[in-house]
């Protein structure tokens, strides 16, 4: 399945079930809030614009081992086999273990998407400069993505070239930034006694997984028809972060915890342009948990 940036919250769902997810996240932020000194600065550490043929061989043979061993080192749905036993411990044993997208679909999200038309800097500094950078930005992804199937020494030498090029600032969170900034916050701050809450609240609300699938869909609607949908991403990919530092895990994410955060981040994100029943549906596990609305959300009649 191809990873959009309209489906952010979709790619996050993968991203807080691998060891290197949050790996991944700070890659395409990097990405999205890149300015066009940053993609020259990252084209620049590609051995084809500055190397010699010997570091040229070696890069490329590191590129292709990285996604080879990422490509095979982590499952999809799809070639899992549900065991023989309870369907619903069966479902969430194959989504703690298979992602929806693969290392392919995460390479053509970052050069289709966080680097294409729509990044004014990628614009700005010509496809040649663009594709060298988005080459350094892939091969740090799919070497997280990978996480353990990818030696440490590759991780490390495909996250120094990206690293190298600082400080690249976070992007823009449109209109809601302070609020966003303040419930993400909140989130990678909780204790086991919040944690405690949030699963109990998953649960209640269970039920209503095919009004809130409508409410998600409207919020990146609207993120589309206003030209927010990167800032809508980033959201969702700090949110990946925030995730696992609340303390979250692989198994919460498949059991519903990731859907709950990811829609909270949607509904503050979109606030302004949402109608209050789909904030409700979206807020409402946050209410559950937290007994309050998050800091700066105002609800539209409608």
């Amino acid at each position: 399945m191809p990873y959009t940036l309209v489906s952010a919250a979709t790619l996050g769902f993968d991203l807080v079930r691998l060891s290197g997810g949050p790996d991944v996240a700070a890659v395409l932020l990097a990405g999205l809030g890149a300015g066009p000194e940053h993609l020259q600065g990252w084209a620049a550490q590609h051995p084809v614009a500055t190397g010699t043929a010997s570091q040229r061989t070696r890069w490329a043979e590191r590129s292709t081992r990285i996604r080879e061993l990422a490509t095979a080192g982590v499952p999809g749905l799809r070639s899992l086999d549900a065991p023989p036993q309870d369907r619903t411990a069966a479902l969430v044993a194959l989504l703690e273990q298979g992602t929806i997208g693969d290392a392919a679909a995460l390479e053509r999200v970052l050069r289709d998407d966080v680097l294409g038309a729509g990044s004014t800097s990628a614009v700005a500094v010509g496809p040649d400069v663009r594709d060298l950078a988005a080459e350094v930005l892939s091969d740090a992804a799919i070497a997280a993505w990978g996480g353990p199937a990818v030696p440490e020494e590759d991780r490390r030498a495909a996250r120094r070239a990206v690293d190298h090029v600082r400080p690249v600032p976070l992007p823009d969170l449109g209109p809601s930034a302070e609020a966003l900034h303040a419930a993400l916050d909140r989130v990678a701050g909780f204790d086991e006694l919040a944690r405690g809450r949030w699963r109990v609240a998953v649960d209640e609300v269970r039920e209503g997984r095919r009004d809130w699938a409508a409410a998600m869909h409207g919020a990146a609607w609207a993120a589309h028809v206003s030209g927010r949908t990167r800032a809508l991403a980033a959201a969702q990919l700090m949110a990946v972060r925030a995730f696992r530092e609340s303390g979250f895990t692989a198994g919460d994410g498949a059991r519903g915890l990731w859907n709950a955060v990811a829609g909270c981040v949607q509904a503050v994100a979109m606030n302004d342009l949402l109608d209050g029943a789909s904030l409700d549906q979206l807020l409402l596990p946050w209410l559950l948990a937290e007994g309050d609305h998050p800091t700066g959300v105002h609800r539209v009649p409608g």
